[in-house]
């Protein structure tokens, strides 16, 4: 035949469209062409493909070659299509069968010699074939995804040839493996909550904020264990579900990342562009806020974040998304994080410190702190301050509460929030807070009399109810008590 159709995947945020790649051969001046809105990488896999298959030994029709990526509106690029036209040129000059092709989708860059190599976003590829109810045929170097993927939907290939032998029934392709270096949270050493000593309100408020999944503002001099507690977040959170670890590894794999099935922790430096942070990219890319999806994204030093950069997470905090528009695409990343940040109180960071004095005016500690606006601190759940040990108290404190103990009630209190509700606390919509933070009314007076005082927003009520809530489930109690929601408010300190 003259006219073959071979099936691949292009890559578009996080889905995997399907692409139809038609080889037609025709008489003519000998050329080799490729359309259907091709970018320049794609568009040197002319010289790939015809050296690919002359040095694996096949022949390179002597004709005209026009290739067809549909749908033609479609950005495509990387060296993804370069096995698909190779195999569509093979079907279109009968040096394979007509048919052998059909249950197959094809995606993975060739070498000069035939050779395949590896290309990034294979796991949304893998998917969106395997519910599609073919075999995704994709190079050696992607292998991991059976993790993931039904294995029986994956062949693992090292070259053009051994996909040839596949597709002509000459040899059989391995199927899908699971990943070599894949990391078991369960087993992973992961530093433990027990190494903090002292700064019990501290651990107080990083274990609520593991168990609704609130978001954290560690506020104290430099060396009193801002950091340390941050770091050790992930130790208290539970296992991920299934679901869970799709989501990450989907994300891993669009970025060229090894899988490692593991809750993220992200800390991008202070220096860190807006891009950087929520994505972006002629072809838009996850930032650090969705690569720390279902996990936690830790801003170290937030007042040193420029402040442009610092309100681009106002929106995900409250959606758990990243919409990132350009004049021919919409895309939509998954941003569901936890924020923990940590902050001096000063430029200097000994303001209100018992042990140095602060070096600041008065003045310089304003615009040190207003860097921070006012809404953004408003979606922060917990404000902690950490304040320096005494003298002889890191020495004479002995080993905290270790993470396992602590872990084993957040687990349970986040079972009760799922059961209530489906959702975490932190996520809790507003009809969902009126439904299950019913207050009694010395609660509604007392809080009442803290939105006067106060000068509470709607929002900053929200949140305080919900932190409550998750008081409560901590506590294993049904209502929400007045001493619950008084816990609560102490977390929201006044900076």
């Amino acid at each position: 035949m003259s006219l073959a159709t071979t099936l691949s995947r292009a890559r578009l945020g996080i889905s995997a469209p399907q692409v139809t790649v038609e080889v037609h051969l025709s008489g003519g001046l000998p050329c080799f062409q490729i359309v259907g809105l091709p970018e320049t990488s794609v568009r040197e896999s002319k010289d790939r493909v015809r050296s690919a298959l002359i040095n694996s030994g096949f022949d390179f029709p002597v004709s005209r070659i026009v290739v067809n990526l549909a749908p033609a509106d479609l950005p495509k690029e990387g060296g993804r299509f370069d096995l698909p036209i190779a195999i569509g040129i093979l079907l279109a000059s009968n040096q394979l069968p007509a048919k052998a092709a059909e249950a197959y989708e094809f995606i993975g860059e060739l070498g000069l010699s035939g050779e395949l190599r590896e290309i990034d976003a294979t796991l949304p590829a893998a998917r969106y074939c395997a519910e599609a109810k073919r075999i995704l045929v994709l190079p050696k170097a992607n292998s991991g995804m059976a993790t993931l993927v039904s294995p029986e939907s994956l062949r693992e290939a090292d070259s053009l040839l051994s996909v040839v032998a596949h597709l002509s029934g000459q040899s059989e392709l391995p199927l899908g493996r699971t990943h070599p270096h894949e990391i078991d949270e369960h087993q992973q050493a992961t530093p433990d909550l027990r190494d903090v000593r002292g700064q019990l309100l501290a651990r107080r408020a990083l274990e609520i904020a593991a168990a609704g999944g609130h978001s954290l503002l560690f506020c104290g001099p430099p060396g009193t264990g801002k950091s340390m507690l941050a770091s050790r977040l992930p130790s208290i959170l539970p296992p991920l579900t299934e679901s869970e670890k799709m989501d990450i590894a989907t994300l891993q794999s669009v970025v060229g990342k090894p899988i490692k099935l593991q809750r993220p922790f992200r800390s991008p430096h202070h220096t860190a562009s807006a891009a950087a942070l929520v994505g972006g990219g002629s072809q838009p890319r996850p930032g650090e806020i969705s690569l720390a999806h279902r996990g936690v994204l830790f801003l170290d030093e937030l007042p040193e974040f420029p402040r442009r950069v610092l309100e681009v997470l106002r929106e995900p905090l409250e959606s758990g998304e990243v919409v990132i528009s350009r004049a021919s695409q919409q895309l939509t990343f998954p941003a569901r994080f936890q924020l923990i940040t940590a902050m001096n109180p000063c430029p200097c960071g000994y303001d209100g410190d018992q042990g140095i004095s602060c070096r600041c005016t008065a003045a310089e500690i304003s615009r040190y702190r207003n860097r921070l606006s006012g809404p953004l601190l408003d979606r922060i759940d917990l404000r902690v301050t950490v304040p320096r040990l005494l003298p002889g108290e890191l020495q004479s404190t002995p080993p905290g509460e270790s993470s396992k103990s602590v872990k084993a009630r957040v687990i349970k209190a986040r079972q009760i929030q799922e059961r209530r509700q489906s959702d975490l606390n932190a996520f809790m919509p507003s009809n969902a807070v009126y439904r299950f933070c019913e207050l009694d009314q010395a609660s509604r007076a007392w809080l009442q009399q803290l939105e006067q005082d106060k000068h509470l927003s709607s929002r900053a009520q929200h949140r305080l109810i919900k932190t409550a809530r998750t008081i409560a489930d901590l506590t294993g109690c049904a209502d929400i008590l007045l001493t619950h929601l008084q816990e609560a408010a102490l977390y929201r300190g006044d900076f």
